[in-house]
């Protein structure tokens, strides 16, 4: 059996900054990704991390804090959010020791745009490709520190044996063997679920994993039901166009050539909050001054060379998959599905309910982004929580011995891959996942009615069924994506299940989450988490948990 004292799943930011911060702690690290590290969705963030440097005296954690609870629509844990902004600074030294190359002001310092939801320019950024920049630098550092990577690997299901976490039971997809990884901390760091909605931002390695596989294991989901719409994707395909562009000056038109976002918030205009500039374009588009189900991001008058300079990769995007150059003409987009608020449920630390099952990045839910994500916010959090979870995982680690891994586990699960492998038949995995994502898209959109969401929940359930009898073209077992896309498959069900039962529990409006027979915020009866736990052959179980305040009380939130 394969053996760590701390075993990272995932390859992504959070990943990476977990297994680097375990190793320079001295121990023993393994870490396994089903792509190439740097191929990790980590890499397609653009627009740039957030924190208060300095750079303006008037900016400060407490700020940074303080527009992270109103963006969260209040759901956001304050202690969490607290330590999350403080952590802040010094994550942005730590990546530029470590060699990250931020853009810079004419003085030499780090530079920092615009945001939504923002009070200050306080997001730091490498021109629009900010995230590839950091996924490289961390994999220089685990190439330092000689992480053991397993590449190539799928892990299946985690290890709890007498109430503790113990490893996974992972698929080697280069040669089709199932093995046991024993550990005595496994950190997920798996990223989001978009791919169980038919269009999306996210990247195909974005399949709800660990949610999944904490979930089955007894570990509750958070928040399920807040998912984020990024207000500018490109129409023709969902790309993501960074919210950068406005925060360097780009406008958000309507079909007349109207600045309609000032309308809908009069102080902040193109840089509210997501939540509220997503439904702002949704709110044109169904009103008839769209264009043919879109608004347009404009940059022309930026500039070529601003442009060029600080927008390259989105102007580069648009003009492969439109033919339009943003230099002279509005981009076509459309809000799309972009991020998973809720996730695997943890404390500030990054720890489970199960000792020794930790989880960082989109995977979890610490709580910081509550109902909504601020921009900019998602890539700090890989890399404090990255940090913050490996330092607990390795306290943890050094006071116990190596836990008693499952011992059926491996077995059931070489049976239940045996199984999907054998079956003749059944259907496709692309025709159940295609019926997925368009029930998503329609019961759990920007805006949500009872009726349509649990139409949704009875196709999931539908769906699951029939996923028993799914059928593989490929019965091989080298590199055999048609059974990683199965498996991934069953793990986006239970995402799309979790996400639509907590979208018809909450019957308010909140963040990213719009129903339109509730339009209000109830403090009263959903100031709470939702949580979910998994019921096998059943709806998943639904319960709360309590939001942590410190010192900032819920009030009108206007931009």
């Amino acid at each position: 059996m394969l053996q760590h004292d701390i075993l990272v799943v995932g390859g992504g930011l959070a990943g990476m900054r977990a297994a680097v911060e375990a190793a320079e702690l001295g121990l023993d690290v393994g870490m396994l990704s089903k792509i190439h590290p740097v191929r990790s969705h980590s890499g397609a963030a653009q627009g740039g991390i957030n924190a208060a440097l300095g750079n303006r005296e008037d900016d400060t954690t407490d700020a940074h804090a303080f527009d992270t609870v109103k963006g969260s629509d209040y759901i956001g844990d304050q202690d969490a959010i607290e330590l999350f902004a403080e952590e802040a600074p010094q994550a942005i030294i730590w990546l530029e020791h470590m060699g990250c190359i931020f853009s810079r002001m004419d003085d030499g310092r780090i530079a920092q745009r615009p945001f939504g939801g923002a009070s200050f320019p306080r997001t730091c950024y490498c021109a629009d490709v900010t995230g590839l920049v950091i996924l490289h630098t961390l994999w220089e550092q685990c190439q330092r520190l000689n992480v053991k990577v397993y590449e190539e690997w799928f892990a299946t299901a985690l290890s709890v044996q007498t109430g503790v976490g113990s490893g996974v039971v992972a698929l080697n997809v280069t040669d089709g063997t199932i093995e046991a990884i024993r550990a005595k901390a496994t950190i997920f760091a798996t990223g989001g679920a978009g791919r169980s909605f038919y269009k999306t931002t996210n990247g195909l390695s974005s399949t709800g994993d660990g949610m999944s596989m904490a979930y089955r294991a007894g570990i509750p989901l958070l928040d399920m039901e807040f998912v984020q719409f990024h207000p500018t994707t490109l129409k023709s395909n969902g790309v993501l166009m960074t919210e950068g562009a406005r925060g360097e000056g780009a406008y958000l038109i309507n079909a007349l050539g109207e600045r309609f976002m000032f309308k809908y918030a009069p102080t902040k205009g193109e840089l509210a909050s997501r939540d509220v500039v997503s439904r702002a374009e949704q709110t044109e588009i169904n009103e008839g001054r769209g264009v043919d189900g879109c608004v347009f991001l404009d940059l022309r008058h930026l500039g070529k060379q601003k442009i060029m300079e600080r927008l390259p990769q989105i102007r580069e995007l648009a003009l492969d998959a439109t033919g339009i150059d943003a230099i002279d003409e509005p981009v076509p987009i459309t809000p799309g599905m972009h991020y998973w608020m809720g996730g695997i449920q943890t404390d500030k630390h990054g720890a489970t309910p199960v000792p020794g099952v930790y989880a960082a990045g989109e995977c979890a839910c610490v709580s910081v982004h509550g109902a909504n994500r601020l921009g900019g916010n998602s890539l700090l959090e890989t890399i404090v929580f990255g940090k913050l979870s490996a330092r607990h995982a390795a306290d943890y680690a050094a006071r116990i011995s190596a836990p008693d891994f499952n011992a059926n586990l491996l077995e059931s699960e070489r049976s239940r891959i045996g199984a999907m492998l054998a079956n003749k038949g059944g259907e496709r995995v692309n025709v159940v996942r295609d019926e997925m994502g368009k029930a998503m898209m329609e019961g759990a959109g920007i805006y949500r009615l009872p009726a349509t969401i649990q139409v949704g929940i009875n196709r999931i359930r539908e769906l699951k069924q029939r996923y028993k009898q799914i059928s593989l073209d490929d019965k091989g077992r080298v590199f055999n994506t048609d059974l990683t896309g199965a498996l991934e498959l069953g793990f986006l069900l239970d995402v799309a299940e979790t996400t639509l039962a907590g979208a018809l529990r909450r019957e308010e409006s909140r963040g990213a989450h719009t129903r339109l027979d509730f339009p209000d915020r109830d403090d009263e009866k959903w100031m709470k988490h939702t949580q979910a736990r998994y019921r096998p052959d059943a709806d998943p179980e639904l319960g709360d948990k309590q939001v942590t305040v410190t010192k900032w009380q819920p009030q009108a939130r206007v931009y």
